[in-house]
């Protein structure tokens, strides 16, 4: 895995009017080994968290939608190439946040700004040496120490829905109430932004299966 290389540049980044468009997720896993004698899914879900160089807060991973992939692609490989995991996606956002790149923070202009595209992703391959390894350290967390942690207030935002999401699935529920900033409404746009790259196929149940080196599924 630590041969595999992390794509360079922006030569085919995706733009919508002046945002750039961006992918990510938040990678999760159900921990049953916590010691503990009850079905308690607080406590047991956890989720994967990544470093900066010389920073002590934690972002998910995240990365740019590129022309030659569908959104679920950039996600799924966003999630090999900073943190070294592979899962199942959930194909339906968790939403759309609008956000500044860390370059334009103090920006007047729309220039730099990104609206990103953020996922759930069930992980179930963990692998010792990947692409940024040496960029980004991973880290697994409890909910509320990922919130605690983490670095931008747009992802916090998205792991309150995540919370939400993953509650209605019986996996989670939360004691206590989450603050942050709301996403936007998920634009009809996304679906025209469905472009399928070469060597990817799909079955009657609309489950995704990518090329073997960015290999994940998408739950329709």
């Amino acid at each position: 895995m630590s041969s595999l290389l992390a794509r360079q540049g922006r030569h085919r980044q995706r733009y919508e009017n002046e945002y750039r468009l961006v992918a990510g997720c938040i990678p999760y896993r159900i921990n049953k080994d916590i010691d503990d004698d009850t079905d308690d899914f607080e406590n047991m879900l956890e989720v994967l968290m990544i470093s900066s160089p010389n920073r002590d807060d934690l972002v998910f991973p995240k990365g740019g939608w590129e022309d030659d992939e569908t959104v679920c692609e950039a996600a799924c490989r966003e999630a090999l190439e900073e943190a070294g995991v592979k899962g199942i996606l959930d194909e339906n956002p968790l939403g759309v946040w609008i956000f500044r790149s860390k370059s334009s923070q103090n920006s007047g202009s729309l220039e730099g700004s990104c609206k990103g595209y953020m996922f759930a992703l069930e992980v179930t391959e963990e692998y010792g040496s990947w692409a940024e390894e040496d960029l980004h350290r991973r880290r697994w967390l409890s909910v509320a120490d990922a919130y605690r942690l983490c670095r931008y207030e747009w992802m916090q935002s998205a792991l309150e829905e995540f919370i939400r999401v993953m509650g209605e699935a019986g996996k989670c529920q939360m004691t206590e109430e989450l603050d942050g900033p709301s996403a936007i409404p998920v634009p009809d746009m996304l679906a025209e932004h469905q472009i399928m790259s070469p060597g990817c196929l799909f079955n009657n149940s609309t489950t995704q299966r990518i090329d073997e080196t960015y290999k994940c599924f998408v739950l329709g």
